[in-house]
């Protein structure tokens, strides 16, 4: 099939109260518009025409993907106008599937269903039935049946006001047939648009066939006019998002705290509790269990590991059956081994942490290597950066940091080195030595304590 995908997403979005252009209001961190592509793509169409207006050149910046061009609306004149901007770059025997920027979860199944439904005497519509139809266009039937026109709820009688089976918008139809139909669309209605609607008239007229396909689930085929349809949009999806790892194997607490922003891969036996967030890809191994309140964003953590509550980890790597937090964050390039632990209020960036080895608490670790067995105190901060350029710290196999120490960086301590608690370390430290680096102390006997001024 040669299928050129029309997606109409040239409007203000007024009702959203905000100066960015609604399909670029984002559901579970992703522009509404975007969601859409995404799904079409999956039908691999030789071309996907995005019809832009209100903010066109962010629009332009914003959405990506394969087979992309963009057809311009400068005047809002309707759904039918809107069409026709793209219809220059269709060709005459392709199937036109139209799609709205703003209606960002109709599943691909659905799509094709509607697809199967084109013929070169027959287009496809999509319908739902409502049990409050209030403000969608209705689908006007003949007595055996057959789909005769679509009346858009301010041109509706009292008694098609009545009818329940309404329009989403979405059709396929030939692009022959399109041509044929939207230069004879008139603005004569309440709206003083060219409604797209109009052509389901026009097609039976011409003796082509309206086959109905109707979605699976109602979200499908809801869209967005304000921020407040936006978040029962978003929580709908988050929802589903959680039923199907749920499905998976995957233990959710509560499905109303979870947020996925993104793609979630996930073994047997993983539990995820209250308010965590995930964005872009994470990937889990079997086991996994994640605290409340975290976000993970771009990254794989393998079996066994705990992540403790308030935690971030942001493109880390996590071994086997590693601990992390509570109140950790692990920023970009922090890669840890099996069996490593990361405690209470540490921060690691582009950081190697071998196996066995711990950060246990209130730590700074950044730009460091780490090996095997090394034991970092409480407090402990590496200075890798000194005011323009950044520097290494390798702490080898088997180091012991003492609380409350500095790692003034480039530095490294070999083998089975010991650094003092308290120490400012700036030299490099040999195998199994004990390096101390404070100022001597002194005790002064008969201190008279200061005396608060009159």
């Amino acid at each position: 099939m040669n299928l050129h995908i029309v997606i109409l997403g040239a409007g203000k979005g007024s009702r959203m109260k905000s100066s960015l252009p609604k399909v670029l209001h984002r559901l579970a961190n992703k522009p509404l518009v975007q969601h859409v592509i995404d799904s079409a793509s999956s039908l691999h169409p030789e071309q996907t025409h995005v019809v832009i207006g209100h903010g066109a050149d962010i629009v332009r910046k914003v959405i990506s993907g394969e087979h992309l061009s963009f057809a311009l609306q400068t005047e809002q004149l309707g759904t039918g106008h809107a069409v026709a901007q793209a219809m220059p770059d269709v060709p005459d025997d392709a199937t036109v599937l139209i799609l709205y920027g703003d209606v960002p979860l109709t599943r691909t199944e659905s799509m094709q269903r509607l697809l199967n439904e084109v013929s070169a005497t027959s287009m496809a519509l999509m319908t739902i039935t409502l049990d409050d139809p209030m403000g969608y266009g209705r689908i006007v039937r003949d007595d055996a049946g057959r789909v005769q026109s679509i009346v858009e709820q301010k041109d509706a009688s009292k008694d098609q006001l009545l009818i329940k089976e309404v329009n989403t918008g979405i059709m396929a139809v030939r692009a022959s047939h399109l041509n044929a139909w939207l230069p004879r669309l008139q603005s004569d209605n309440a709206q003083q648009e060219y409604y797209l609607t109009d052509i389901i008239a026009m097609a039976i007229n011409d003796g082509v066939d309206v086959s109905v396909v109707q979605p699976d689930q109602i979200w499908e085929v809801e869209g967005v006019n304000t921020l407040v349809q936006l978040e029962a949009l978003e929580r709908c999806h988050q929802r589903n998002q959680a039923e199907k790892l749920m499905l998976q194997g995957v233990r959710i607490i509560d499905a109303a705290r979870f947020d996925l922003r993104g793609s979630l891969d996930a073994g047997l036996g993983c539990e995820i509790d209250v308010n965590c967030v995930f964005e872009g890809d994470v990937s889990m191994g079997d086991n996994v269990y994640i605290g409340p309140n975290c976000v993970i964003k771009d990254s794989t953590i393998a079996s066994g590991t705990r992540i403790e509550a308030n935690s971030i980890l942001d493109n880390v790597q996590v071994g086997e059956k590693v601990t992390i937090g509570p109140f950790a964050r692990l920023r970009p390039g922090t890669v840890l081994s099996n069996n490593a632990k990361i405690g209470n209020f540490v921060e690691t960036k582009k950081t190697t942490i071998g196996e066995g080895s711990k950060i246990n608490h209130l730590s700074y670790v950044g730009d460091a290597t780490l090996g095997a067995g090394v034991n970092v105190g409480a407090g402990t901060i590496t200075c890798n950066y000194d005011g323009v350029n950044k520097f290494q710290t390798v702490l080898e196999d088997g180091v012991f940091v003492g609380s409350n120490s500095s790692l003034v960086a480039p530095v490294k301590a070999a083998k089975g080195a010991t650094i003092g608690a308290g120490s400012v370390i700036t030299k490099d430290i040999e195998e199994n030595q004990l390096a101390v680096a404070r100022g001597k102390q002194r005790n002064i006997d008969g201190w008279d304590k200061p005396k608060k001024q009159s």
